[in-house]
């Protein structure tokens, strides 16, 4: 299979599925990464423009330890993702066509800011659009409307799994591609006072002891007309 995590920020695939991600490279499928923002205001004294470059390197390597064979930059402001947008909306719908999924993971529709929410709808609304040959990107419209996935909130407020993934054999391989975001490590700590490898850690634990695994990450299906499948996408 195909899959690509379309998410808001550049580490916010790495928060919520990377280990999920690094397990589906594990079973031979193709994973792709997008971060629809380019994470240029997540810092205190970084300026935008530089740190666009920083967290695009810091997403790349990330991407490169999960195995994933690409990382794509929608390269939104931070706090400027609107689905309204129809430039940017078409520049996923272009990653979409490109990648050709048959899963899309995306960040959940409820979560602790817009630009998490935003990147929901766009993921959601992109994967429809794809499949339409009247609208014109560089690559031809594809044939399949993909299932989409949501993953955890950050810290979990608020979200109930229905499905879950035993990441117990791929924690390390999540942790260590979170700690290529070096800037966001920092920015967290300045910012929330929050070391930021340790409560990913705690949650997949905590996710674990819900499925009776020693980590797991959580998930929910977007149950829209024609989403829904049989077949168990998930490892």
């Amino acid at each position: 299979m195909n899959i690509l995590g379309i998410a808001a920020h550049p580490d916010d695939l790495e928060i919520g599925c990377a280990g999920t991600l690094a397990k589906f490279v594990k079973q031979g499928h193709t994973v792709y990464m997008c971060h629809i923002a380019n994470g240029n205001l997540g810092h205190k004294i970084i300026e935008p423009d530089e740190l666009r470059d920083i967290r695009t390197k810091e997403a790349e390597r990330a991407a490169a330890i999960i195995g994933a064979k690409a990382a794509y930059n929608g390269d939104a402001g931070d706090t400027c993702i609107e689905p309204t947008d129809r430039e940017l909306v078409l520049r996923i719908v272009e990653i979409i066509r490109k990648t050709k999924p048959d899963l899309i993971i995306t960040n959940n529709s409820e979560d602790y800011m817009r630009d998490h929410e935003m990147a929901s709808e766009i993921a959601v609304n992109a994967s429809f659009l794809a499949t339409l040959p009247h609208i014109r990107t560089e690559s031809p419209s594809i044939d399949k409307i993909a299932p989409v996935y949501f993953m955890d909130t950050l810290a979990g407020i608020g979200f109930q799994p229905t499905e879950y993934v035993d990441i117990t054999d791929t924690i390390e391989i999540k942790l260590e591609a979170l700690r290529q975001h070096e800037s966001q490590i920092k920015w967290m700590m300045d910012h929330d006072n929050i070391d930021f490898p340790d409560m990913v850690r705690t949650c997949s634990k905590y996710r674990g002891y819900q499925c009776n695994a020693a980590y797991a990450e959580g998930f929910r299906p977007y149950l829209g007309y024609l989403r829904p499948t049989t077949t168990r996408l998930l490892p």
